[in-house]
């Protein structure tokens, strides 16, 4: 049974006409979290894509990177919504469908040149995606590639991503579905 199919889609969901798409279903099912973990794996042993560092976006961010950052013996930064990292941070607004956030890094979690391998579950607007980048470009830091589990090309944020130059991939996606 392949990775799409253990993703779980809840109708009407933060709203109606949204199909929201919850991989918690597949994380939480053995198979199809190694699945997606090893399917990682092997794209970044095997694949000419060069990194020094796996960057985690909350929270999701953190399950797939935290393990992958473990088969490929790398280490793990998380990126967290403002006000959740004890030290020093530095900080990227960005904006919502209705307002703005701020996700944080430490000051001393990436160095300048270190090229990223930027994690999450999900890309739809892209919206979160881009902000990470931009708050790990600030830090010096370079994206190597932005992986995720499910992207949702309807909604537009591979597009948006692809058209500033990032290299992204996904395992999977859902369109028009």
């Amino acid at each position: 049974m392949p990775i799409k199919s253990r993703i779980r889609t809840i109708p009407d969901y933060p709203k109606k006409g949204i199909m929201f798409r919850d991989i918690t279903t597949l994380i939480k099912d053995p198979v199809g979290f190694r699945l997606v973990i090893d399917n990682f794996t092997q794209r970044y042993v095997k694949g000419d894509t060069r990194f020094d560092i796996i960057v985690g976006i909350e929270s999701r961010g953190f399950i797939i990177g935290g393990a992958l950052s473990y088969t490929l013996g790398m280490g793990f930064v998380p990126i967290r919504k403002k006000g959740k990292l004890p030290a020093e941070t530095v900080k990227q607004e960005y904006e919502l469908e209705y307002g703005t956030d701020i996700i944080e890094m430490h000051t001393d979690s990436i160095s300048k040149g270190d090229r990223v391998l930027l994690v999450d579950d999900l890309i739809a607007t892209g919206g979160t995606a881009l902000a990470s980048a931009e708050l790990i470009e600030k830090m010096g830091g370079e994206i190597a590639e932005m992986a995720f589990i499910v992207n949702l090309p309807d909604v537009g944020g591979y597009e948006k991503l692809k058209a500033k130059n990032y290299n992204v991939f996904a395992l999977t996606e859902f369109e028009g579905e």
